[in-house]
């Protein structure tokens, strides 16, 4: 009987999993889909090119301002509550955003979006932690960065099908937003709790406990976001065809959705945290070898290694915040991440784009590779005075 108890309350778990898993799949197709919806609509209407990035800008600064109040939310009107509210907020923003197609009315517009999708990203992948039994996380955490990254990749495709012009577009985005909700309120019955009251920790408040956790969040984010915006950027210095490098940059993408899986599996053997550091010095081993590479047919595994290793550094990191964190600190930790995904994204692009301004193509591969061997220096320091 405690047997086939077990196995009943195992059963919900998967379910459980599998739902929440499934609502920010729908979710990062959403996402995915609008960044480039909207800069090819501003790019019609004639919008010069620091316009459209500004605009762009806005909804990752609407992640980090919103990543504070996420935990407070929580706790007042309770995880399943907050996110829900927010998957239909994030449609209705997108309709207006459909609406009014004005590029200044987009700034405050693209804000809000960025604000009301962060908790119901957040919170779903808190979800997906909690959920996670301990000796099987590093694999359904490699799942969800997998589903995460293919979704987001879905998105651009899904324009394909339906253009960028006219309603079509915005309606599919707007259906997901909804489906999204729709997923999420089949299975917020079986999901933890995990907005405790009488806890109240707050994002600032728990940067101290995982300060080594979240400059990983940092690295990962500003890696990935330099290497989308400023590859094809490095290739023109080696006079290589702009197909080829977007070829190179999709075959990046690829290495991180096929690898996320395998690197959590070998978390599970191993651990996360020594996962991190050897996907750290394989990434600093990447940025030496580009350019040694980049104009020979070796180039293509190595950037499919470089793109699961960098963005394996994320997924280890949310597999160690799962493993030693819970409850209401899980959801400020997790809001944390949010928040500095964000500042990776805003500031080591700029800066490692300003290094190439000085010293050429090579401040690409120079700037990412000092700021991961910074991290690894760091890794290897705190260790041994713990």
């Amino acid at each position: 009987m405690a047997l086939a108890k077990s196995e009943t309350g195992e059963r919900v778990q998967w379910a459980a999993i599998t739902g929440v898993i499934a609502t920010v799949s729908v979710f990062a197709i959403a996402q995915g889909l609008s960044y480039p919806l909207l800069s090819f609509i501003l790019q019609r209407q004639g919008v010069s090119p620091a316009v459209i990035g500004l605009s762009a800008a806005m909804t990752p600064i609407g992640f980090i301002l919103s990543s504070p109040l996420i935990p407070g939310l929580a706790r007042r009107f309770g995880a399943g509550r907050t996110a829900l509210t927010c998957a239909v907020l994030s449609a209705l923003v997108l309709a207006l955003i459909g609406w009014t197609q004005d590029v200044y009315l987009w700034f405050p517009l693209r804000f809000l979006i960025g604000a009301v999708t962060n908790p119901l990203y957040v919170l779903s992948e808190i979800w997906v932690i909690a959920l996670a039994p301990p000796s099987r996380r590093g694999r359904v955490m490699g799942i969800y960065s997998t589903i995460i990254s293919a979704g987001f990749a879905a998105g651009p495709l899904c324009l394909l099908a339906v253009g960028t012009e006219g309603w079509p577009p915005f309606l599919v985005g707007i259906f997901a937003f909804l489906f999204c909700g729709g997923c999420l309120a089949v299975v917020v019955k079986r999901l933890p709790k995990v907005d405790e009251v009488g806890e109240n920790v707050s994002v600032l408040g728990f940067m101290p406990l995982a300060w080594l956790l979240l400059s990983s969040v940092v690295v990962a984010a500003g890696f990935e976001q330099s290497v989308l915006a400023l590859l094809p950027v490095y290739g023109t210095h080696y006079a290589i065809p702009e197909a080829r490098m977007s070829a190179l940059l999709s075959m990046m993408i690829a290495g991180n959705i096929a690898m996320q899986v395998p690197l959590g599996l070998l978390a599970e053997r191993l651990t996360a945290r020594l996962v991190r550091f050897g996907c750290v010095s394989v990434t600093i081993l990447g940025c030496l070898l580009l350019p040694v590479l980049i104009e020979t047919p070796l180039i293509w595994p190595c950037v499919f290694v470089w793109g699961a290793v960098s963005y394996g550094i994320y997924t280890m990191s949310i597999i160690e915040l799962g493993e030693r964190f819970s409850g209401s600190t899980l959801v400020a930790g997790n809001a944390a991440f949010s928040l500095m995904w964000g500042v990776g994204g805003i500031v080591v692009p700029p800066l490692t784009g300003s290094v190439m301004d000085v010293i050429g193509a090579a401040g690409l591969p120079a700037t990412l590779g000092i700021i991961c061997a910074a991290l690894a220096v760091t890794t290897v320091f705190r260790r041994r005075i713990v």
